[in-house]
């Protein structure tokens, strides 16, 4: 899979590191208890079909990154700076 960079280009996958769902993933309260850490830390839907994922430019420029893909292509259809991404 091939993600095109905003800032360096297009760049094999394996320089960016998946971090999750960029759309529904909340972090708890920092004193919640523990089996919602539990959850939020280890508990990963795995749709297949379009997703909107955020992604970290671990090996390259360091940028995260908002990737719309389908898992089931590999397809990746559009990819963001996260900062310019309105939550």
């Amino acid at each position: 899979m091939r993600i095109n960079c905003p800032v360096c280009g297009e760049r094999d996958r394996r320089e960016f590191y998946y971090v999750g769902d960029a759309v529904t993933l909340e972090r708890p309260e920092r004193n919640a208890d523990l089996d919602v850490w539990d959850d939020y830390l280890h508990l990963r839907d795995n749709p297949a079909g379009l997703t909107r994922d955020l992604w970290h430019h671990e090996a390259g420029c360091g940028a995260w990154l908002v990737v719309n893909r389908n898992t089931v292509t590999h397809a990746v259809s559009d990819v963001v700076l996260a900062r310019e991404v309105a939550r």
